[in-house]
């Protein structure tokens, strides 16, 4: 757990960077430091683990005043990732990952053992750890960046927009293969970005930073994206934040309808109809039309969603769906029914009176 106690930063020239924030990013969990930039996100995160030295107040770490402990062993037992990996050119991938253990003194084989586990864990194969970074893609050297960071097994990991510098594909499957990387090592992780998008899809918390380095708001990111707690967080989160608020509401008791569905062979008169096989998985949409249902007629089925999944991925199937019907399947993948946009915001709707009504009654 890391805990900002009243923390302030001003430089010799008056710069106040930081201005009495005090936040907790709990164990286990990811805290996103998200603002405009020059807010004081990077140098909060920079305090953590000394490079930049509070002005008033204090940091723990585990319950340890960051302060009253030695620079390099605290450094030691803190992973740091960077926006441009910061990997040692002149050395191997291998070589980057066991930096830090070997300076711990582990034994080598062990350091190496562990090495490849990670590079593996990142999804980097045993041939990529022979080469330099250089002979590697920019998402790939940030791959490294993770698994050097996650070597010696700190229980603390600062991230200061690792995955800014590569493009948006390669960011998104940076961001999926992060979270699931979390799940496996459960890590207590600062993570600081100014894409709030970024924010709100890898954050436990959300912390949203303003100029002037003050803290605006922390929260969870359905409740940020739920209520602001002023205008400026609104303006900051979006004008859509209501869209984005529908991926951390479930589904699970969305009513759907019996599925309007046919076979391959069989006739798709007078409405869109889905094609199914013999075991009632989807095949695709057929257009209205009098003519015999065949492989060539079908059109994509485009997303589909599940009872486990929010009411976003089902908003978004109705949304590419030829037909303006969202599939739900079993997890057999099966169609269990659909559903369409009218019936999603009737019960988006009913959803959001029932929560304020809650809220009230407090």
């Amino acid at each position: 757990m890391i805990e900002f106690e009243s923390v302030s930063k001003r430089f010799p020239d008056g710069t106040v960077a930081v201005d009495d924030i005090s936040f907790v990013a709990p164990k286990g969990q990811i805290t996103v430091l998200v603002g405009p930039s020059g807010c004081g996100k990077t140098t909060s995160l920079a305090m953590v683990n000394r490079l930049v030295d509070v002005t008033s107040g204090r940091i723990l770490v585990d319950g340890q005043d960051n302060s009253e402990s030695d620079r390099v062993e605290l450094r030691r037992g803190i992973g740091y990732v960077i926006q441009h990996s910061g990997l040692f050119p002149h050395r191997t991938v291998l070589d980057n990952v066991t930096t830090v253990p070997r300076l711990l003194g582990w034994d080598k084989a062990a350091t190496r053992k562990r090495a490849y586990e990670l590079l593996e864990l990142v999804g980097l194969s045993a041939e990529q750890a022979k080469r330099y970074p250089a002979q590697l893609s920019g998402g790939q050297q940030q791959r490294v960046g993770v698994a050097r960071a996650l070597a010696s097994d700190p229980p603390v990991m600062l991230m200061d927009e690792p995955f800014s510098a590569v493009d948006p594909v390669v960011r998104a499957s940076l961001q999926d293969e992060f979270l699931r990387l979390q799940e496996h090592v459960g890590k207590t992780i600062l993570f600081v970005t100014h894409d709030i998008d970024e924010a709100i899809k890898l954050g436990d918390r959300v912390a949203v930073f303003a100029q002037g380095g003050h803290l605006a708001q922390i929260d969870s990111p359905g409740d940020l994206l739920a209520a602001p707690a002023n205008e400026f967080v609104a303006s900051f989160v979006g004008r859509d934040r209501g869209y984005r608020r529908l991926s951390f509401l479930p589904c699970d008791d969305v009513a759907v309808q019996p599925a309007p569905t046919v076979r391959l062979g069989d006739r798709a008169a007078g409405e869109w109809r889905l094609a199914v096989d013999e075991d009632n998985r989807p095949l695709g949409w057929v257009a209205p039309d009098d003519g015999a249902v065949t492989q060539e007629r079908l059109h994509p089925v485009g997303s589909t969603f599940t009872a486990a999944g929010s009411l976003r991925s089902a908003l978004d199937a109705v949304l590419v769906s030829p037909a303006g019907l969202a599939i739900r399947l079993g997890t057999d993948g099966r169609v269990d029914g659909v559903v369409d946009h009218a019936s999603l915001a009737a019960h988006h709707q009913a959803a959001s009176e029932a929560a304020g009504t809650s809220q009230e009654t407090r």
